[in-house]
């Protein structure tokens, strides 16, 4: 990756906080690398070296700086733009891939020789995907040292390393501190056993309300809940289930995590990043939105609108089927049966004790209200969706059919809707699949997988939305205006939506 010098020198005299976690500067005369916001003393030219990423200053024998600590800086929003293989393979080194399966299985789901992907990502970003996943290593295990009683070789084996010499190597090369002296610095007040705090940062400016609003209206009883300003959800992760709580912030969401297994801190993170959208370079993409005449006062009114998008690709593909032509709150009612449907399903004890509150439906499905005891659980996997029987879908045959099948090439890993999938290949996956047509597979593209440009010109509420706005409402004439938005389309068409309120708080045909 090419880094402008000028540019980021700017960027770092004036301590501008939009390029945390775009590079990273390191200083020769000190050995640390910094976030470009560091309050520190700007260093002098001759000393300094960018870096795209902290792997890269790592492998160049930088340590992390202790007052800025740029470890925990937001991600690059190029990572998240990105649909080559060097953005797809940054994703899933992310979700922890490269500490399940290795090198080699990062390799394969990318389609590529080991070598030749080492050599991409170090042409790319300094550094191979081994010196990624231990930069990625050694920011969960501090994570676990401040925020956990764990002992240390647990928080070793947790955090990813094959030992605890590597553990206590990884820790004293990067922050120059042993894992027992970065414990000794952690808060006075303990937090409840078995449970993570974190914060975590992001880009301002964020328009929170418009992420609550949006995933408050499609919330599932047992699945997730708004509660105020606080949103929780079940996740099913690769090595157990856990709940999280987000609050949004000034410059962070604060994020309280229960995990059944801490090898799961990594990608818990990094989906609840990816839900909340929070490595968006919210300035960029207004900048683009706001040329447009249609769109530039909703820009000023409401900065830093998101795109809501998921911890769990299938979850999302379902929701999409299922709100297919239907109502907001009528597509909650059959998702809410459908997940009720699942408990019971050998191997998937995840919904019992879900309790009576959620048994008894009204005209549009369970109330928003339903109490749950607390108790929250991933969306069931594809596996069990597959299984159930006609009874708990609660739709007609033909969208009853689609379901099976998408379930169905989920299961057998036909479908990849991870977030390291390959945009294009998966969009004609699920077009092939009967009953999914442009509408569905564009809105699994922009919140599964985490495509910035789509657009859904046919989608009712968008059109309503930009009438309001007066802008072309007719598909034809709304897509040609679109082509002016990209390569943001997606937030876009959220702004579409918001401006279409109070339609868009129960459109016909319009997302789920």
């Amino acid at each position: 990756m090419e880094l402008d010098f000028e540019r980021c020198y700017r960027a770092v005299d004036s301590r501008d906080q939009r390029f945390d976690g775009c590079f990273y500067t390191a200083v020769r005369t000190t050995g640390i690398y910094c976030r470009p916001s560091c309050p520190a003393v700007t260093p002098k030219r001759q000393n300094v070296t960018f870096y795209p990423g902290a792997a890269a200053a790592q492998r160049a024998g930088y340590r992390a700086c202790r007052r800025c600590r740029p470890d925990a800086a937001p991600g690059s929003p190029e990572w998240d733009a990105r649909a080559d293989t060097v953005g797809r393979a940054m994703r899933l080194i992310g979700d922890g891939v490269v500490d399940r399966e290795g090198v080699s299985g990062l390799a394969t789901r990318l389609g590529y020789t080991e070598r030749h992907l080492n050599r991409m990502l170090t042409a790319e970003l300094g550094a191979g995907p081994l010196a990624l996943a231990r930069a990625q290593r050694a920011q969960t295990a501090r994570i676990l040292v401040e925020t956990t009683d764990l002992g240390l070789a647990e928080i070793a084996f947790a955090a990813g390393f094959g030992s605890v010499r590597q553990f206590n190597d990884t820790m004293l090369e990067v922050y120059a501190q042993a894992p027992g002296r970065l414990r000794e610095r952690r808060p006075a007040v303990r937090g409840e056993a078995g449970v993570i705090n974190l914060r975590l940062a992001y880009r301002a400016p964020m328009h929170a309300s418009s992420l609550l609003e949006f995933l408050g209206a499609r919330t599932l009883p047992g699945v997730d809940e708004l509660d105020g300003e606080t949103y929780r959800k079940g996740l099913l992760l690769p090595h157990g289930s856990a709940t999280v709580a987000l609050r949004p912030g000034e410059r962070w969401v604060f994020a309280t995590l229960r995990l059944s297994d801490v090898r799961d801190l990594a990608p818990a993170v990094a989906r609840c990043r990816r839900l909340f959208d929070l490595d968006a370079d919210p300035v960029a993409v207004d900048e683009v939105l706001g040329r447009d005449e249609g769109l530039r006062e909703a820009v000023r009114a409401e900065p830093g609108v998101r795109v809501p998008r998921s911890v769990d690709g299938f979850e999302m593909a379902v929701r999409a089927v299922v709100g297919q032509q239907v109502s907001v709150a009528g597509a909650r009612g059959t998702l809410g049966r459908l997940v009720r449907g699942a408990r019971g399903v050998p191997g998937w004890a995840g919904f019992e004790g879900l309790g009576e509150a959620v048994e008894s439906d009204g005209p549009s499905g369970p109330s928003p209200a339903s109490t749950t005891d607390g108790l929250l659980v991933g969306f069931p996997p594809a596996g069990v969706i597959a299984g159930l029987p006609d009874s708990a879908f609660g739709m007609p045959v033909a969208r009853r059919t689609t379901l099976r099948a998408l379930a169905q090439a989920v299961a057998d890993g036909e479908l990849d809707l991870a977030p390291g999938a390959d945009r294009a290949e998966t969009t004609a996956r699920l077009l092939a699949i009967p009953g999914i047509g442009p509408w569905t597979a564009g809105y699994v593209a922009m919140r599964a997988i985490g495509d910035p440009d789509v657009f859904l010109p046919t989608d009712l509420a968008a059109r309503r939305g930009a009438a309001g706005l007066s802008l072309p409402d007719t598909p034809r004439a709304l897509a040609a205006h679109a082509e002016r938005w990209r390569p943001w389309r997606s937030y876009a068409l959220i702004r579409l939506w918001r401006a279409a309120q109070p339609v868009f708080r129960n459109p016909t045909g319009a997302a789920v």
